[in-house]
């Protein structure tokens, strides 16, 4: 995890500046993408690329104003219906901006977006959490930053909060007694 962690420092520091004004287009795309990557294949609107030997690849369409970043996690025959119940729990919370999708037999981290309102920030980000995606599956099934607590979890931390308030009121009764 802490190479994840400094992956997305190095590639959230990187000088390639747009403004909020400036649309996302293929180009800008391209040179993030080669910036950012060990090694890029492909054209405009279809790249693969690696980060970290991880395989990615972005497709996009002008279009119809999207894009896409996506990394190959397992065959989808090899799945466990376990792991199908995780990955869709993460779906719900901990895999935020990226989702886990199965298409063509292959499970995949996968980040979408529309192209045109593409930050560079959201670039860097969504190929963070592809990335994590990956690289969780299978343990924290997470897109690495936050997450959202599972009911079970509420009911935890509320149960929690009842004995704290419980021995706060038991606290003040013993003092005013004295």
């Amino acid at each position: 995890m802490k190479k994840i962690f400094l992956i997305f420092i190095f590639i959230s520091q990187l000088t390639v500046v747009y403004s909020q004004n400036e649309k996302m287009t293929n180009e800008k795309l391209d040179k993030i993408i080669k910036k950012i990557s060990e090694e890029v294949e492909g054209t405009e609107g279809k790249w693969q690329f690696l980060i970290d030997s991880t395989l990615f690849l972005c497709l996009t369409d002008e279009n119809n104003n999207r894009m896409r970043v996506i990394s190959p996690i397992i065959e989808s025959s090899k799945l466990t219906d376990k792991q199908i119940q995780e990955c869709m729990e993460a779906n719900f919370h901990t895999m935020l901006d990226s989702k886990y999708a199965i298409s063509d037999g292959i499970l995949w981290s996968v980040y979408i977006h529309p192209l045109k309102e593409l930050t560079e920030e959201q670039v860097l980000s969504g190929i963070f959490q592809v990335y994590s995606g990956v690289h969780t599956f299978g343990t924290y099934y997470s897109s690495g930053l936050l997450s959202f607590p599972k009911p079970d979890e509420l009911k935890e931390d509320s149960k929690e909060e009842n004995k704290e308030d419980k021995k706060k009121k038991k606290s003040k009764k013993s003092k005013n007694r004295t």
